[in-house]
């Protein structure tokens, strides 16, 4: 199946894929947008672009598990572009991933700009992992 991964932010919004034989998560790439409306619009035609069959959206949810402001705001994209792309959206815990991202790159040796250019797709890529792993121990993968 077809999985694109979303790690959503305010400004930037890591994007990453599986085809559909489901064996690798690898980073897509950045959306670089301030505007909710058009970071929207972008995540729409990039569902549209890759035939993504299925959407993992990040859930920031707290340490504890409960849901902060963040998290509500990736339930409420989730069911929107859900709603709006026809495709199935599904919530993945991502607590961690960020944290996971930056200690990836501090042993690959990536800094500045290039840095802030890939953290989020890393992180959505660690997202894609994640996810797929479970998919793969309850039989749900191809």
């Amino acid at each position: 199946m077809k999985i694109l991964a979303i790690d959503y932010g305010d400004s930037r919004t890591g994007l990453a894929y599986c085809d559909k034989s489901e064996a690798i998560a690898a980073p897509l790439g950045t959306i670089f947008e301030k505007s909710p409306e058009r970071r929207f619009e972008r995540l729409l035609g990039t569902i549209k672009e890759q035939g993504s069959e299925l959407v993992v959206v990040g859930h920031p949810v707290n340490m504890d598990g409960s849901a902060g402001e963040r998290a509500k705001i990736c339930e409420q994209l989730a069911e929107r572009l859900g709603s709006e792309s026809g495709v199935r959206t599904v919530l993945w815990d991502e607590r961690v991933t960020t944290v996971q991202a930056a200690g990836i790159l501090n042993e690959t040796n990536v800094r500045g700009k290039k840095r802030k250019s890939v953290i989020d797709a890393v992180a959505a890529t660690l997202i894609l992992e994640s996810y797929l792993d479970y998919r793969r121990k309850k039989g749900e993968s191809v």
